[in-house]
């Protein structure tokens, strides 16, 4: 065998063993790769071992937050969604808003923003300030009773809030609300004196007994309700 010979035999050599070292390092990355997924998956290699809960609350229980993200999610840190872990937090009826977000190497950081009740829907059901009703409680807090058809919470709101911008100026409030199914307004205020309102300009029926409220509690007599579904005037019905 001469040099040149000689000399391609050692490049064919030296190509194989190159190709061969390839092939095995790329093998071993496939193979590495494979068991480190599979590790990242497996719950019980990287659980979530952690659950961090912020944020300014009064209702929500921590140990809540965490049984609704251990019910809906499995898997591990890794594999767990952060959008399904959100919708889990959302389902808390108390939970107005939250942010998930995962921190290394096994736990997971909720904020959350709480409902703020403004109004009792229907005696069993809480408003928001969006007019929206969630389900909660609030013993001992004095929300003002609002009543009406599903689907009218926000409408009903509205109305209670723009009354009490009306009386703003003076010591009454409105303490319970109802409002019909053809959308008549019926008030009872702090003083107990009830006022229908009717369905049409309700807010300046309102306006029309404030006005003339400092006339009628010139009579000795307490007031039971005043009915305001009239073109001027009103109609008023005195206790017993």
């Amino acid at each position: 065998m001469n040099e040149l010979e000689h000399h391609q035999l050692k490049m064919r050599k030296e190509k194989a063993w190159g190709m061969g070292f390839l092939i095995v390092v790329f093998t071993s990355l496939i193979i590495g790769g494979t068991v480190l997924t599979n590790w990242m998956v497996d719950e019980q290699q990287v659980p979530i071992s952690s659950v961090q809960i912020s944020g300014h609350y009064t209702y929500i229980k921590d140990r809540d937050i965490s049984r609704l993200i251990a019910n809906d999610i499995e898997g591990s840190f890794f594999s767990a969604d952060i959008n399904d872990i959100h919708s889990a937090v959302l389902k808390h009826p108390w939970v107005y808003q939250a942010s998930v977000r995962k921190k290394w190497p096994n736990t997971i950081q909720v904020y959350l923003v709480e409902q703020t009740p403004v109004a009792i829907w229907n005696g069993d059901l809480l408003l928001n300030a969006e007019g929206i009703p969630f389900v909660g409680s609030v013993a001992g807090a004095q929300l003002p009773l609002l009543f009406g058809p599903n689907g009218a919470e926000k409408t009903a709101l509205s109305g209670y809030q723009a009354m009490q911008m009306i009386l703003s100026t003076g010591t009454l409030t409105v303490k319970n609300l109802v409002l019909s199914e053809r959308f008549a307004w019926q008030v009872q205020l702090n003083n107990g004196i009830k006022l229908n309102l009717g369905r049409q300009e309700f807010i300046n029926r309102l306006q029309r007994f404030i006005n003339l409220y400092p006339l009628l509690q010139q009579d000795e007599r307490d007031i039971n309700y005043v009915d305001l579904r009239y073109d001027t005037g009103m109609a008023v019905g005195w206790q017993a």
